[in-house]
Parts: structure tokens; C-alpha cells; sequence
């Protein structure tokens, strides 16, 4: 290939240098991570009608103080906009798994609580979300220590909440 003076234009895919090409594996990242939700949101969706987003949001309600979240820090905690999160909590209010919570001292703060009955379904969720997991990640495919290179490389790309909670167990 040739510049407009017809000067060699160097390729643009080093050959010499031994990594993998940065931008591939970021593109397998997100094919990898696109699987991954399609199979949670096929599972969630079909058993309780409910998406991974869905499930990750009420998820983050039970591993709050109380069973309840700023609606502004559950946006951030989600990665979202304080519409986005509205959003996203709307059906789930709909339907009785949150509620809407007004804060005492200030009423323009509002709050997103789980419901008994958001507990209930997501105790249920949790069941269906981790036997996702463990099909995914079978032994017969993911030994134990490349499990553990996997959560590593993850929480090195930014995978881990800042508070590092662990899920509930059933």
C-alpha cells in the first residue's frame, strides 16, 4: 500500500511484536460477553421473566444495607444514569419486586427497596443464575485454576465492585 506520494505506508499490524493484536481481544471480550448474557438472559427470562440486567440490579438492592439503594447510587453502582436506573426499575416496581422509598429527611431523595416478595423471586433467581454458571463453566471445560486466571484478569479489567460483595448463598 501506498501513500498520495507513493511512499510505502507501514502496515498497521506490527508483525514483530509477539502480543496479541489489543484490539481482537477486546472484540473477543465483548462476543465473549454478549454469550454469556444471552445465556443468563435465556434462563432468567424463560424461568422468571426476568433479564440479567434485572437480575443484577435486585441483586445489588439484597446486598445493600436494608434491602435498599439511593436510586443515584444504584445508577452508579449499575454503571447507569439516574434515568437509565428509573428504567430499569419501573417493570420490577410494576410487578412487586421493588418499591419505591422516599427518604425521611429529604423528600427529594428517593430510594429503591426489594420487597419480601423481590427477596422471595430473587432467592429463586439466584438458584437459576448460579446453575447458568456452572453449565458454562463445567469442570469438563474450565479446570479450577483457570477459573481462578479468569476472575483474576477480570478484577484486573475492572470487573469487581469497589466493595467486593460476595453473592448470597441459598
Amino acid at each position: 500500500m501506498t501513500d498520495p506520494t507513493n511512499r510505502p505506508v507501514p502496515d498497521p499490524s506490527p508483525t514483530s511484536d509477539p502480543r496479541p493484536d489489543p484490539l481482537d481481544t477486546a472484540l473477543r471480550l465483548v462476543r465473549a460477553q454478549t454469550a454469556v448474557v444471552k445465556r443468563f438472559d435465556a434462563s432468567l427470562s424463560g424461568l422468571h421473566g426476568v433479564s440479567l440486567s434485572d437480575f443484577t440490579l435486585l441483586l445489588h438492592l439484597a446486598q445493600a444495607p436494608g434491602g435498599r439503594m439511593r436510586r443515584v447510587d444504584l445508577a452508579e453502582a449499575l454503571g447507569l444514569t439516574a434515568s437509565g436506573v428509573t428504567r430499569g426499575l419501573a417493570p420490577l416496581e410494576r410487578i412487586g419486586l421493588v418499591t419505591r422509598e422516599a427518604a425521611a429527611r429529604d423528600a427529594r431523595v428517593a430510594y429503591a427497596a426489594l420487597t419480601p416478595t423481590g427477596r422471595e423471586r430473587l432467592a429463586e433467581m439466584l438458584h437459576t443464575a448460579r446453575q447458568v454458571a456452572a453449565d458454562h463453566f463445567a469442570p469438563e471445560q474450565w479446570g479450577s485454576e483457570d477459573l481462578t486466571q479468569l476472575s483474576a484478569l477480570l478484577t484486573r479489567l475492572g470487573g469487581t465492585a469497589p466493595e467486593h460483595r460476595r453473592i448470597p448463598r441459598p
